[in-house]
């Protein structure tokens, strides 16, 4: 038996995050998918990290998308969402950037896992060979 103060066997891991400017910048390069809560950006890591066994994620959220407060509380809402999906949806090899939109306020929790769980499949998919990128 346990004693008192001990970790209980199961356990979250941590959610593992972006960090800096560059690696934000490199996913940009891969596969993007909109929603419209967030756009949702993905990209295959190519460089060995102390967090290799799971998928990292960033958040990001504009100013022009409300006052800090809410910007807080989009951030929030967006992490809750991707910790629910992350384990079933989200590849250990890849890295992720989601990009809030002003309606991942106003949308139900369930929307925004149903749109993650979409995203997630959408950006997870190899990119098409001879397609050529929106920009």
């Amino acid at each position: 038996m346990a004693a008192a103060g001990a970790p209980s066997q199961i356990r979250r891991r941590r959610l593992a995050t972006l960090k800096c400017r560059k690696e934000f910048l490199s996913v940009r390069k891969g596969n993007r998918c909109s929603t419209q809560a967030f756009v949702l950006e993905g990209r295959q890591r190519t460089t060995v990290t102390a967090a290799a066994d799971q998928a990292r994620f960033g958040f990001t959220v504009a100013r022009a998308v409300g006052g800090a407060v809410e910007r807080n509380r989009i951030r929030r809402r967006l992490k809750a969402a991707v910790k629910c999906v992350e384990m079933t949806h989200a590849r250990s090899d890849f890295d992720y950037v989601l990009v809030a939109r002003r309606l991942a306020l106003a949308s139900t929790f369930a929307e925004l896992i149903r749109e993650l769980t979409k995203a997630l499949e959408r950006v997870n998919r190899p990119k098409r060979a001879g397609h050529a990128p929106g920009r």
